[in-house]
């Protein structure tokens, strides 16, 4: 079983979860711990991460995009921001960025979705599903993601624009985890024009930013 209890005491040796890479078109996952650095990292050109929640405490409390934007009164993500679950408690909070470009509006891809635009292999929707499986986790409901590095633009007249992806490898944003959770990454072709190559992804925790070999 994934679940665990929500604190860990003061003077206890608090897990820190091995590194996870992700090949592009495939999806991974990674337990990361109240007060721990989540880091995802492109390790291709051009990649999008799609990215997913759930407590390890309760399943049913899940990483929510529509509960952030209402949130944050933003469809855009910024640093400091607060990524909130189902119930409006923080999960996550953004720190450092190097591409500053994200999806908080467009639903995960599915496997029948992709076929009918022509591409090939799993959508997100079932590639997650199979991870989670795999994890022995049920979830209640399967929430739409948090698409890092996708490229998009909101119109005034509310279109939603794609625009190319200028991901490039190396590029990442690292997050201060605030509940224990189970992330669950993507890296399955979106079917989003300009954000449609799938390419590998890091997954990485920390203590520190210093753990990274920064300041």
């Amino acid at each position: 079983m994934l679940l665990m209890r929500e604190a860990w005491a003061e003077n206890e040796v608090r897990p820190l979860a091995a590194s996870a890479d992700i090949k592009a078109g495939e999806t991974g996952s990674i337990r990361v711990l109240r007060g721990q650095l989540l880091r995802i990292t492109a390790a291709g050109e051009g990649a999008v991460a799609s990215l997913f929640g759930f407590s390890l405490t309760d399943p049913a409390a899940w990483l929510s995009v529509h509960h952030t934007r209402v949130f944050s009164n933003s469809y855009l993500l910024g640093s400091g921001m607060r990524l909130v679950n189902n119930r409006r408690r923080p999960v996550m909070v953004l720190g450092k960025d190097s591409v500053k470009r994200h999806d908080l509006l467009l639903p995960g891809s599915t496997t029948a979705w992709l076929a009918e635009r022509g591409y090939q292999g799993d959508g997100c929707i079932e590639s997650v599903s199979a991870e989670l499986a795999r994890l022995g986790m049920n979830v209640p409901k399967l929430p739409d993601p948090i698409n890092l590095f996708m490229h998009v633009r909101l119109t005034r007249e509310g279109d939603i624009l794609p625009e190319t992806n200028r991901t490039q490898p190396g590029d990442s944003i690292t997050c201060r985890v605030v509940a224990d959770t189970l992330f669950v990454v993507s890296a399955c072709c979106t079917g989003i024009e300009g954000n449609d190559k799938p390419a590998p992804l890091r997954l990485s925790v920390a203590e520190n930013l210093s753990a990274f070999g920064e300041e």
